[in-house]
C-alpha cells in the first residue's frame, strides 16, 4: 500500500508559500528526450501553469528525467471569478471550447441560476491550485503526445513522481540552483545559462516577455519569497547576481570577510547572505556551491527540506506518520549534503546513497 504523499499542512491557506521539488524519470531511465521532446514538455508544463494557477519557480528537462520547483498558491480570496476561470481555460483549451463555457456561464448568470454557475466552475476548478492534479495532468498529456510521436504504447514514467516540501528562502534558492545546475553536473554545458530547457536558461535567453519573463519571475520568487517578493520580473537584475553566487558562478576566490567594492573580494550585502550566523565570509557560499555540483539525495528523497524549525513544524503536523520513539523531525544532512549542515535540515535520515 502506498503511503500518502507528503503535502504542506498549510497548503491552501493564505500566507506561507507551499513549495515542492518534483522529480520524475523515464521508465528504465532511457535517454529518450531530444530537443523536440524537451521543447514539448516545457510547452505542456507552461500550459498547466497557466491553467492551474500554480507557478513554476524553476525547472530543468534532461534527457531522461525532469525537475520542477513548483509553488502551489491558495485559491484567491473570494474564489475564482468567471473572468479568471475563462482566462485559465484559455491556457489549456481551444478558443471554441472556451467560448462554449463562456456562453454557458452567461446564460446561467442571466437566469440567476447560481447552482449551475457553481457546477460549471466545479468542472474545472478541482484541478487548480493542487499539486497532484498539476503533475498528473502534465505527465498524462506529455505521455499521450510522446506515444503518438514515437508510435508506442504504455507508461513513460518509471514510478510515481517524487515530491519534497521546500521552505521558502535559503532552501528554495538552494534547490532552485541545484535544479538549474543539472546540465552542468552532467557535463553538457559549463554555464547553466547555455542550457535552453531550464528555468535559468529560459530566464537569460527567453526575452523580456512571455516565458522568458515568467522564468525570471519564478527565480525572483524562489530567491526572495521569504522577503515578501512576489513574481516581480523587475527585480531580476538584482536577483540574478544573487542567484549566480548561489550557483558558485560569481564568488570571489579570497576567503575571509567580504568587502564592498574591493577587487578580488565578493560583495555580500544583506540580501545575499544565506541566513547563516557566520562572520559574513564567503566560506559558506563556497561550500554550498561546491555541494550543488554533486548529487544531493536529500533534495529528492528528504521529504521536507528547510531550517530546523521548519522541518520540526512539518513533523508536528504529520506526527501520526511516525512511531512514538521519534521525538522530532529535523535530521542533519550528511555526505554530499554535508556543506549545508546547520543551515538546511531533512525530514528523512538517509543512510544510503548520500556520499
Amino acid at each position: 500500500m502506498r503511503k500518502a504523499r507528503w503535502l504542506a499542512e498549510w497548503a491552501g491557506k493564505q500566507g506561507k508559500p507551499a513549495i515542492y521539488h518534483c522529480i520524475s524519470r523515464v521508465v528504465d531511465r532511457r535517454f529518450v528526450f531530444g530537443d523536440g521532446e524537451r521543447e514539448a514538455f516545457r510547452m505542456f508544463m507552461r500550459m498547466q501553469e497557466n491553467f492551474t494557477g500554480c507557478r513554476v519557480l524553476s525547472y530543468c528537462v534532461m534527457s531522461n528525467h525532469f525537475h520542477i520547483l513548483l509553488e502551489v498558491p491558495p485559491v484567491p480570496e473570494g474564489g475564482i471569478s468567471d473572468e479568471l476561470l475563462l482566462r485559465r481555460l484559455a491556457g489549456l483549451y481551444s478558443e471554441a471550447f472556451v467560448d462554449g463555457v463562456a456562453k454557458e456561464l452567461e446564460g446561467a448568470r442571466e437566469e440567476g441560476d447560481e447552482l449551475l454557475v457553481a457546477e460549471i466552475h466545479a468542472r474545472f476548478t478541482y484541478r487548480m491550485h493542487d499539486l497532484s492534479e498539476f503533475m498528473k495532468t502534465l505527465l498524462q498529456r506529455f505521455t499521450r503526445w510522446f506515444n503518438r510521436e514515437h508510435n508506442r504504447r504504455g507508461t513513460l514514467w518509471e514510478e510515481r513522481y517524487k515530491s519534497v516540501i521546500v521552505e521558502s528562502g535559503v532552501a528554495a534558492r538552494t534547490i532552485s540552483a541545484y535544479i538549474d545546475l543539472n546540465p552542468v553536473r552532467a557535463g553538457m554545458v559549463s554555464d547553466p545559462a547555455d542550457y535552453r530547457w531550464s528555468g535559468y536558461g529560459e530566464a537569460v535567453g527567453g526575452g523580456k516577455k512571455g516565458n522568458g519573463k515568467k522564468a525570471r519571475e519564478g527565480i525572483v520568487r524562489a530567491c526572495m519569497s521569504h522577503k515578501n517578493a512576489g513574481f516581480e520580473a523587475e527585480k531580476w537584475k538584482e536577483v540574478s547576481r544573487i542567484y549566480r553566487r548561489a550557483m558558485g558562478l560569481a564568488l570571489g576566490r579570497k576567503c575571509g570577510r567580504a568587502e564592498v567594492g574591493v577587487p578580488g573580494h565578493a560583495t555580500k550585502n544583506e540580501a545575499e547572505m544565506l541566513e547563516s550566523k557566520d562572520n559574513e565570509t564567503v566560506l559558506l557560499d563556497l561550500g554550498m556551491a561546491a555541494m550543488l555540483m554533486k548529487r544531493v539525495r536529500y533534495f529528492t528523497d528528504g521529504a521536507v527540506i528547510g531550517s530546523k524549525e521548519f522541518v520540526n513544524e512539518a513533523f508536528a503536523g504529520a506526527r501520526e506518520r511516525f512511531t512514538e520513539r521519534r521525538k522530532d523531525g529535523a535530521r542533519r544532512m550528511r555526505g554530499s549534503g554535508g556543506a549545508a549542515k546547520g543551515v538546511l535540515w531533512s525530514m528523512r535520515d538517509l543512510r544510503l546513497g548520500v556520499e
